[in-house]
C-alpha cells in the first residue's frame, strides 16, 4: 500500500463500462517526511476523500477487486483516509 496526498480531481464525460459512478482523484505518494516522492497518478475514490487529504492507496488487482469487476480498467484505488501515522 502507498501513502499519498490528494492534489486534484479528474472529471470525465465518458467512462469505460464499470467506471460510470466512480470518482477519480489525482494523488501523489509522500515519504516519511511528508515530501512528495513519486510522480502523480489517478486513483478511484469510493470513500469520499478530498483535496489535500492524506490517503492510503492499493494498486493492481486488489484495486480492481474493490470495484467488484476484474475487467474494470482500474490501476489504483483509495482504501482509507489517514488520520495520522507515526514512524519510529
Amino acid at each position: 500500500m502507498i501513502i499519498a496526498k490528494v492534489i486534484g480531481n479528474v472529471w470525465t464525460t465518458q467512462k469505460e463500462k464499470g467506471m460510470e459512478n466512480l470518482k477519480l482523484l489525482i494523488v501523489r505518494p509522500i515519504g516519511h517526511d511528508n515530501e512528495f516522492i513519486e510522480d502523480i497518478f489517478v486513483a478511484v475514490d469510493r470513500i469520499g476523500a478530498g483535496k489535500s487529504e492524506t490517503v492510503l492507496i492499493t494498486k493492481g488487482s486488489p484495486a480492481q477487486k474493490i470495484c467488484g469487476d476484474q475487467n474494470t480498467p482500474i490501476d489504483a484505488a483509495i482504501v482509507g483516509i489517514v488520520d495520522s501515522y507515526d514512524i519510529a
